[in-house]
């Protein structure tokens, strides 16, 4: 298993694997999959200090963790905001704790404070995950979306570099 940067080449792993996200789960919030050119567009955001990277097992990508900024206002510019997905297969493997690793390392090198996750806070696995690489429980967010018919709640989470 290799960590490494995302190239243009792996949108389409990446978005097959968060698009299952959207249909099957409520580790997303979002209600519509995405398009070849939103995924371009997403990754396209992602560059310089901010980061994707990917779970490359032996040339297929099974897993994706991404940096992204926290708030638009100037103060906020050294807190950043997590993502991590995998695919169905490559979960409770070690794959999330070697993404997460490699990420936060990404976050220290380019001189970010804080690393804020915000996770569904009925998925134990994920909020398990982030406990398991530092992060500490800071809030919960009641009832802020509204997924597959149920109210769902956000649980906040960070870490200081």
């Amino acid at each position: 298993m290799q960590i490494r940067p995302a190239v243009p080449d792996d949108a389409e792993a990446l978005r097959a694997i968060y698009n299952h996200y959207v249909a099957e789960s409520v580790a997303t919030f979002d209600l519509e999959q995405r398009s070849a050119e939103q995924q371009m567009a997403w990754m396209n955001d992602r560059s310089g200090a901010l980061a994707v990277l990917v779970a490359d097992d032996d040339g297929q990508v099974v897993g994706f963790a991404s940096l992204s900024p926290y708030k638009p206002r100037a103060a906020y510019r050294t807190t950043v905001e997590n993502s991590v997905y995998l695919s169905p297969e490559a979960t409770g493997k070690g794959v999330g704790s070697m993404l997460m690793n490699a990420l936060i390392e990404v976050a220290r090198a380019h001189g970010f404070h804080s690393v804020i996750a915000r996770v569904n806070a009925a998925l134990d696995a994920s909020v398990g995950l982030h406990e398991s690489v530092g992060f500490e429980k800071v809030g919960i967010e009641r009832q802020v979306g509204r997924k597959f018919g149920k109210w769902q709640d956000v649980q906040v989470l960070q870490l200081l570099l």
